[in-house]
């Protein structure tokens, strides 16, 4: 064989070599992230099914984790009045309104996920355990807030929390300076506002947990796109 045949078919043999390298990358691609959408989706599942039943909203303890120390505040100082079944009272209410919450956040989260791509993939390799629904918290946090603190204002308005809590500690003035000096007309929206924020980061910490219990299948299919 002469010379230049040898160059020649040594380069087709490398390109195809790179070829073929390059399919397998792209397969474990679309196999990874596939992976990873569906652990990520279960999550999403797992989180708004506890979301819609209000007693196991209320015995979750990663949403319990998630209540924003203004509502911790609240319920301390009324429990300590004697008030502790008032407090229960409004954790209820909390839980109810969750309920309204699910079919506005599913497509937001379902789409974010969908969004996800090979770069995002990537990141979630360097990151570890965790770093997927990091990127979902960072993506949809915001959005998450403006669409359901409406839903729950409207509803917690329909309990009529404030009021109750107000009457309760007999004077508006003790429940404005828990909530952050509001006036009595924007209590609920306050209350509103830590609520929205405790279903959101309480959401999230079920999705995490819920990859951090797959994050050995998530990184394995992960591998080949290091």
């Amino acid at each position: 064989m002469r010379p230049n045949t040898i160059l020649v078919a040594a380069m087709s043999v490398a390109t195809l070599g790179t070829a073929t390298q390059s399919c397998m990358a792209i397969a474990t691609s679309g196999v990874g992230l596939a992976v990873l959408k569906q652990i990520l989706l279960g999550g999403i599942t797992k989180g708004l099914n506890i979301f819609g039943d209000k007693n196991s909203f209320l015995s979750n303890q990663l949403i319990n984790a998630a209540l924003p120390q203004q509502l911790r505040d609240l319920n301390s100082t009324l429990e300590k009045v004697g008030l502790s079944n008032l407090v229960q009272k409004e954790k209820e209410y909390i839980a109810q309104a969750a309920a309204f919450t699910v079919e506005t956040s599913k497509p937001i989260l379902i789409n974010a996920v969908n969004g996800l791509t090979a770069q995002d993939a990537a990141r979630i390799v360097q990151g570890g355990s965790g770093a997927a629904t990091q990127i979902l918290k960072e993506r949809t946090s915001a959005q998450l807030m403006a669409a359901i603190a409406p839903k729950v204002d409207a509803k917690l308005n329909e309990f009529g929390i404030v009021k109750t809590l107000n009457q309760a500690l007999g004077s508006s003035n003790i429940l404005g300076t828990l909530l952050g000096g509001q006036s009595s007309n924007a209590l609920t929206g306050g209350i509103s506002r830590f609520a929205s924020e405790q279903m959101v980061n309480g959401l999230f910490n079920i999705i995490e947990n819920h990859e951090q219990q797959n994050s050995s299948a998530i990184l394995n299919s992960l591998q080949g796109m290091k």
